[in-house]
């Protein structure tokens, strides 16, 4: 079975390109993903077959070989530092949901800022 890298993979658009071991990009479809996968980093060493479709070659039956490292894992913040940066998100939350009770959404700036905080967080926790 032939082998490559993925090249890009967009969950949104729902595919992607894989460039095999020839250089040749090879079409990646997310129904060709194995299953419980539903999207896929750049670099991730794949096995796979090819069938040829009108949009030329498209990866099918597709076997995750070799995944890269997560950069996230190599970026964990400092256990300290972050149960600080808890402690103060939780003051924020409560802030705000003390402004809610009173009928005040968050500002557009604020809520992007508290919404940015709080995916910071949640990729320390899941890293």
């Amino acid at each position: 079975m032939p082998t490559g890298r993925v090249k890009w993979f967009s969950l949104e658009k729902g595919f992607g390109f894989i460039e095999n071991d020839e250089g040749e990009d090879v079409y990646l479809a997310s129904s060709s993903l194995p299953q419980g996968v539903s999207t896929i980093k750049p670099g991730t060493k794949l096995e796979f077959s090819i069938a040829d479709s009108r949009k030329g070659p498209q990866a099918m039956s597709v076997h995750i070989i070799d995944a890269p490292p997560s950069l996230a894992e190599g970026s964990r913040v400092n256990p300290d530092d972050l149960a600080a940066m808890i402690e103060d998100t939780i003051k924020i939350l409560d802030r705000v949901g003390n402004g809610l009770r009173h009928g005040r959404h968050p500002a557009g700036p604020e809520a992007e800022r508290l919404g940015r905080v709080l995916r910071g967080i949640a990729s320390q926790l899941e890293a």
